[in-house]
């Protein structure tokens, strides 16, 4: 498995997909471990490699995971083949903002396109069990969230001021409570208030 997860790594790397930073997964983890979480709607799967850390620490875990890059589903269905989690892993090829996903989960994983993520809150914290958490990825966007000082090309400027604005969503929102966490690429928690 370490050599699938080597060689996911190498790949991205190569071929310049975003994965999850080390330190991000391993927090990630320990939360799916904490709250015993069993069920996960993933939103952007890229090659599969968060998909693939976490159905790895319970089998028990299933998860379904969106990609509408078609040449990264391919990827992603070639290396939950390899892993040994082949069947807690359902795969969609699809829009995740066209398609509609049955079912309640435990955890929903926001890592897809950043200009889209409040369009992914809204229409799938309905999937969310009442005691679940949906969990945002690179809110910190390689630190330009932070450091507005930075110079940036218009587009990326535009993508941070996005992330801002689902920041600000987060943090005014009436339904939710979200604690942020400083790690790897900037981490959301958020849970349902009751």
């Amino acid at each position: 498995m370490n050599d699938l997860i080597q060689e996911m790594e190498i790949y991205a790397a190569e071929n310049d997909i975003p994965i999850m930073q080390k330190e991000g997964i391993e927090f990630f983890k320990q939360l799916i471990q904490k709250y015993k979480i069993k069920s996960i709607l993933e939103i952007g799967t890229a090659i599969g490699y968060s998909a693939i850390q976490l159905a790895s620490l319970d089998s028990e875990i299933q998860i379904v995971s969106i990609e509408r890059d078609e040449e990264r589903y391919q990827r992603a269905v070639e290396n939950v083949a390899k892993s040994q989690c082949g069947d807690q892993i359902k795969l969609v090829l699809a829009d995740a903002l066209e398609c509609e996903i049955e079912g309640q989960f435990d955890c929903i994983f926001i890592d897809a396109a950043k200009a889209q993520y409040i369009r992914f809150f809204e229409k799938y914290k309905k999937n969310l069990n009442n005691d679940g958490l949906i969990v945002s990825d690179n809110l910190s966007f390689h630190g330009y969230v932070e450091h507005p000082e930075l110079q940036m090309s218009r587009n990326l400027r535009q993508l941070v001021g996005k992330i801002k604005k689902y920041i600000d969503f987060l943090e005014n929102n009436d339904e939710f409570e979200t604690e942020f966490v400083k790690l790897g690429d900037g981490i959301a928690i958020s849970r349902k208030k009751h």
